[in-house]
């Protein structure tokens, strides 16, 4: 099968990058790294995320991000957790917000402090709000193809997330290989099960280079017919609440 004629690229680094680093950098250096992404020719990136700053404080002041951070022809997105988060999100002017659910129980609940039905119906109530101010939602699903609590993870569960997000309103589902455990023929396969309940122009592929597997599992996808693909400049990355997850696919 033929890969797409054209891939666009969702830049993660501001975000799911700089979360997991232990320095915290200032608002402005991190408007500036959005600044030269920019400038390197990417148009979507994550600026940030609306949680607790003491869950994680390297994303604090993020509306200060976003008041500093170039506009033109920029879609900046950000992660909000609740009604809350997005009440933030919408005050600092996101041009896009992002929920995050998960394919593991155990990851789900650990991670956000509540089951994937829990999460879902709490995402519904802010997508619909989202929308009513015109911004668009999109959605990510943890532990695609492994939970570093469960071992593996049903590809049957990431088809039904994925679907009651779209549901809800995402406008794209991110499919997040989140502690970098995938390979290529488990990745396809998994993309090809999700496509059975989503269209592949609302799918999109996130995947961290724990084994050094991130470029082929992506190509693997790009066969399937995916078209969006996320990465974090430099390969910066892991999850606060993975253990052992190594960095984001280099956007290089």
């Amino acid at each position: 099968m033929s890969v797409p004629a054209h891939v666009s690229i969702v830049e993660v680094g501001p975000r799911d990058g700089l979360q997991n680093e232990k320095v915290t950098l200032s608002p402005q250096i991190r408007a500036e790294l959005i600044s030269r992404l920019a400038a390197a020719g990417l148009s979507r990136i994550e600026a940030g995320s609306f949680v607790s700053p003491t869950a994680v404080p390297q994303m604090a002041h993020t509306d200060e991000t976003l008041a500093l951070a170039p506009r033109q022809n920029l879609r900046l997105s950000v992660l909000v957790p609740n009604l809350h988060g997005l009440a933030a999100a919408l005050a600092a002017g996101a041009d896009e917000i992002a929920v995050f659910a998960a394919a593991s129980e155990t990851f789900s609940k650990r991670n956000i402090n509540c089951s994937i039905e829990e999460s879902l119906t709490r995402y519904a109530k802010v997508v619909a709000e989202a929308r009513r101010y015109g911004v668009m939602a999109r959605g990510y699903i943890s532990c695609v193809l492994g939970c570093p609590y469960g071992g593996e993870v049903d590809s049957g569960r990431v088809a039904s997330v994925a679907s009651a997000l779209l549901e809800m309103g995402c406008f794209e589902v991110s499919l997040g290989d989140t502690i970098g455990v995938g390979a290529p023929l488990p990745a396809r396969r998994m993309v090809e099960r999700v496509a059975r309940v989503a269209p592949l122009d609302k799918i999109a592929v996130h995947f961290h280079d724990t084994y050094g597997q991130a470029l082929a599992n992506i190509f693997a996808c790009l066969e399937v017919g995916v078209s969006v693909v996320d990465s974090s400049v430099a390969g910066l990355g892991g999850c606060p609440f993975a253990p052992g997850a190594a960095g984001n696919v280099a956007t290089e």
